[in-house]
């Protein structure tokens, strides 16, 4: 499995009243196997969106919609890469080919914020895109494998994303 490239297997969650951009740095195998953003079982991400929103998602239908009609689009940071191990860790990914952000917010002009949520995003972003200038945020990873953060303190940091859609 290391040998092959692996292109993204789907498409980036997005419209044109998209105001916040949140970047993972690639789909998880288990992701991947659910053709859909943070889809893991044990990933955060979309029981910290429930809380900040108050909301319940059952299915991935129901998260796209929340994220579209709340102005939250989702993609990742890389369109392309080896993934040693076959496993999801960040540190297994090689050969990371970046998607391209500047014909990416030359299609969607509204959005005016970045998180990421981890560091392997915000570094590959920062690596290839430092002429955008777009304010940026790093989030704590939601992934089952950082554990070294409890819920309620990821959640704490993530409360950012609803403050910032509000003004």
């Amino acid at each position: 499995m290391s040998n092959e490239v692996i292109q993204h297997p789907f498409d980036a969650i997005v419209n044109n009243h998209s105001k916040i951009l949140i970047l993972g740095s690639f789909p998880s195998l288990k992701s991947c196997e659910q053709n859909f953003y943070y889809a893991h079982p044990r990933n955060q991400f979309w029981p910290i969106m429930e809380q900040l929103f108050n909301v319940t998602l059952k299915s991935n239908d129901e998260r796209r919609d929340f994220a579209l009609q709340h102005g939250i689009a989702l993609w990742d940071t890389y369109g392309a890469l080896r993934r040693e191990d076959g496993n999801s860790s960040d540190a297994n990914l090689k050969d990371l080919e970046p998607n391209d952000f500047h014909a990416f917010f030359k299609k969607y002009p509204n959005i005016r914020h970045l998180f990421f949520t981890g560091r392997k995003a915000e570094q590959g972003y920062k690596k290839y895109f430092s002429d955008i200038d777009l304010p940026a945020t790093l989030l704590p990873s939601t992934s089952p494998a950082y554990a070294a953060m409890k819920f309620e303190e990821k959640l704490e940091h993530y409360r950012v994303i609803r403050k910032t859609l509000e003004h």
